[in-house]
């Protein structure tokens, strides 16, 4: 990173993060058009400005006897093909960009519970286990190049030490590896592209620099790191030492997050929204679930999803993984199936859909 831009970047920050903490839109609402010809069902939009996305119903072919059981992650690859990491039993499930399935591969490989997926400039995929505490870079067809950890087999709590229910990964633009860690571990762990640890940061805690569920983690090409601190509401910004810089509010426990290459990325997070169905937010909108699109500077550039939590075209259950396409399109991996229990008390009575795509239509 060149000098002009890390300052540059750093007086953004500076100059933008207060006042992100109280920049909103306002409730953005999906706007329903139906389309010509009698009986076509309606189209649902959701966002506003150059932020707007059409909701694909039913996308992605499975072959007759698949299941996703849930989509914990999801990415993309620089063919524009998805690779849904799931908790069925058919881990990695692959579809073109149009969704007609192309093959799924790991039932061999001992996944415990998938949680997140990343992919690599090299279309290398970094699939982070859980359960299994471990991180596994695969080829596209499921070859396993490098483990991170010891599979099974997890770091005491709280230690600081890799891994103990390790969730998600980025890449650096010089191909060093983020580790975010976890649900029992308030880290984020650097390796080289070897998979030698370099450095760890991160306690438990609600200050700058400290994490109270490090749920995702992400890289930008100037080799930022965004970190989604699930149960602060926020995602913090650090720069590739590990040194904090600017953190992001007006979050609803932020679950899914991806952030664009190029210039000016931004990102789209995938909020979980309330922990529980309580009676009085019960049917509110605007509480999540949701995604929220965000410039680098922290501003809010749109929401997409205002109603509250459901299957209906525009609504979400529980935004996971967050993966964006070429074209800009966006792909949410829900654990909708894992949460509905955790919000309702019960078992859904059916399988609940776990896997939307939102085409850019701006």
């Amino acid at each position: 990173m060149c000098h002009f831009c890390s300052m540059t970047r750093r007086q953004l920050f500076a100059s933008f993060t207060a006042a992100a903490t109280t920049a909103s839109l306002g409730a953005v609402g999906a706007a329903q058009s139906a389309e010509a010809g009698g009986g076509a069902s309606p189209s649902v939009i959701l966002g506003n400005g150059e932020y707007r996305y059409q909701v694909v119903g039913n996308w992605g072919e499975l072959p007759p006897g698949y299941t996703y059981g849930d989509s914990a992650a999801v990415c993309v690859d620089s063919k524009d093909n998805v690779y849904v990491f799931t908790r069925g039993s058919h881990p990695v499930i692959v579809f073109d960009r149009n969704g007609k399935f192309l093959r799924s591969w790991g039932e061999d490989i001992g996944f415990t519970n998938a949680h997140g997926a990343a992919v690599g400039p090299d279309d290398m995929l970094y699939l982070t286990d859980d359960f299994g505490h471990a991180v596994r870079k695969c080829t596209t067809d499921g070859k396993v190049a490098l483990t991170i950890g010891t599979p099974k087999k997890s770091a005491p709590a709280f230690s600081g030490e890799p891994f103990n229910r390790c969730t998600h990964t980025a890449l650096s633009p010089q191909g060093d590896i983020y580790v975010s860690d976890g649900y029992a571990n308030a880290r984020v762990h650097k390796y080289s592209p070897d998979g030698k640890l370099l450095f760890s940061w991160g306690e438990p805690g609600t200050d700058p620099g400290q994490f109270n569920l490090v749920h995702n983690i992400a890289c930008d090409d100037e080799g930022w790191v965004y970190v989604a601190d699930r149960e602060n509401h926020r995602v913090q910004v650090f720069d590739g030492n590990g040194k904090y810089e600017a953190q992001w509010h007006n979050l609803m426990r932020p679950c899914g997050l991806c952030v664009t290459r190029g210039k000016k990325p931004i990102a789209v997070i995938g909020e979980l929204g309330p922990e529980t169905v309580a009676s009085l937010t019960k049917g509110v909108r605007n509480l999540g679930p949701r995604l929220s699109v965000v410039s680098a500077k922290g501003e809010t550039l749109a929401h997409l999803g205002t109603e509250p939590i459901g299957e209906g075209l525009g609504q979400f259950i529980a935004p996971h993984g967050v993966a964006l396409d070429s074209r800009g399109d966006i792909y949410v991996a829900e654990v909708a199936n894992t949460y509905w229990p955790i919000l309702f008390g019960t078992k859904p009575d059916h399988e609940l859909r776990s896997l939307q795509k939102l085409v850019r239509v701006s």
